[in-house]
């Protein structure tokens, strides 16, 4: 994908086009499926989620954050770079939860069919990027800047000009905008684990 259509498919994405979404997916999912199988290698772990669970984690967090405006990718290898990041961080996120003394999956006994009733993931990565919706709930729960941030950032601004026309530094306003959301993330049921 050249450099043109894939600026053009992520400007789609931050304004909600779910046929930008589906394609996104289509694209890149299984650059992500490749990282987390890497990832995910104790056998334990692996009877309590699959690649799909992470997937659409991975997708859900990166159409809330992409929404808002808050990715600055130029190039497909930097997209699948970050989509990589964020699934090894949610794999080890993952990790962590299932190793606390009371659910250590390595203390789980029966085999499978102790989960064969567990429930998958609940939302599609489709259902995940319905944009304006998961836009507009972004924007309401945002402060008054913050809102005028992702605002901005939506319509394309980078993060100097932002700085220069509302003040502070361009990194100052691109944490401002990450910590909303890192706020907000639990909110629109997403959970977040450093995956910038």
């Amino acid at each position: 994908m050249n450099t043109d259509t894939f600026a053009a498919l992520l400007a789609r994405v931050r304004k909600g086009d779910s046929d930008a979404a589906t394609e996104l997916v289509r694209l890149y999912e299984p650059a992500i499926r490749v990282a987390v199988r890497a990832s995910l290698v104790d056998t334990n772990l692996r009877r309590h989620f699959d690649a799909s669970d992470i997937c659409q984690s991975v997708m859900g967090s990166f159409f809330v954050r992409a929404a808002a405006g808050q990715y600055d990718l130029e190039q497909p290898a930097q997209l699948v770079a970050l989509l990589a990041k964020m699934a090894r961080n949610k794999v080890a996120m993952e990790a962590r939860h299932h190793r606390q003394e009371k659910r250590d999956a390595r203390r789980v006994t029966g085999g499978d069919s102790v989960l064969a009733g567990a429930a998958g993931a609940t939302q599609s990565p489709s259902d995940a990027a319905a944009g304006k919706e998961l836009l507009s709930a972004i924007l309401t729960r945002l402060g008054e800047e913050e809102r005028e941030i992702a605002q901005r950032r939506a319509l394309g601004q980078d993060w100097a000009v932002i700085a220069a026309e509302m003040g502070g530094t361009p990194d100052g306003r691109r944490k401002q905008l990450s910590r909303a959301l890192d706020r907000l993330a639990p909110e629109l049921g997403y959970a977040e684990d450093a995956d910038e």
